[in-house]
């Protein structure tokens, strides 16, 4: 579930502390890495790439920036929940045998949860695979049968997603198998995150550990710790991460 990254509308709860085109060259590393992420469990279970972007007309973005490995399925309606309602629709009319729609801001998710993913949704029965973020809503979410009900009443990009989504299941009978949590990259406190277990600032007590390397963000990262006075400007305004930094105190 990816957006073209054009400046301004992209990661626009990171700015500040990045800049626009910051937070489009980090939105377009995240696309880079996921996609490379996907293709490396592509390499371990029968897995086909696909795009569901955003928005119309923006193919050339994407060409450009994906391996061939990958397809593009284009946008029906721009809101997140609909896009996912069309995305899971569309590839299951296609003929799939099951899908799993996952986000474009976890870019160091370990790829054994995408294998993991994929070796659940190939079991006999319907069920429902669901990956829980830390912001209370869900990195992927995989099915082995269309079910609109998934998709309806749901209040997105809230905390309430996940529950939400749970709850979903439960009224239509579905079962539902649970991946380990993982976070989204999506404002500041996320941003000091990411730094700590992949950037200039990682530390061992990051709670996020041996996720996909990333080398598309972390070079991101690494270039922000060494230009416009240092990475430590990012997180000027933001509440400590629930780990220390190596930073935290100095100057």
């Amino acid at each position: 579930m990816a957006k073209a990254s054009v400046a301004g509308t992209v990661k626009t709860r990171l700015v500040p502390p990045l800049s626009h085109e910051e937070a489009a060259e980090l939105n377009t590393c995240c696309l880079a890495d996921i996609a490379a992420n996907i293709m490396a469990a592509a390499m371990e279970v029968p897995i086909q790439g696909f795009v569901a972007y955003h928005p119309l007309g923006s193919e050339p973005f994407f060409v450009e920036l994906l391996s061939d490995g990958f397809r593009l399925l284009p946008p029906r309606e721009p809101t997140i929940g609909r896009s996912l309602f069309h995305a899971a629709h569309d590839l299951f009319a296609a003929g799939h045998s099951s899908v799993c729609l996952v986000n474009a801001d976890s870019p160091t998710l370990p790829t054994e949860i995408l294998v993991e993913t994929s070796r659940r949704l190939s079991e006999p029965g319907d069920r429902v695979v669901l990956g829980p973020a830390a912001d209370g809503g869900y990195y992927l979410i995989g099915l082995t049968q269309f079910h609109r009900r998934l998709f309806e009443e749901i209040d997105w990009s809230t905390d309430r997603v996940f529950r939400q989504t749970l709850a979903r299941a439960a009224e239509i009978g579905v079962a539902v198998a649970t991946l380990p949590e993982w976070y989204d990259v999506d404002d500041e406190a996320t941003l000091a995150m990411l730094a700590g277990e992949i950037g200039p600032l990682r530390t061992p007590e990051s709670p996020y550990r041996n996720g996909y390397r990333a080398p598309h963000t972390t070079a991101f990262l690494e270039k922000l710790a060494a230009e416009n006075g240092g990475i430590e400007r990012l997180f000027d305004r933001v509440e400590p991460p629930p780990f220390p930094l190596p930073w935290a105190g100095k100057g």
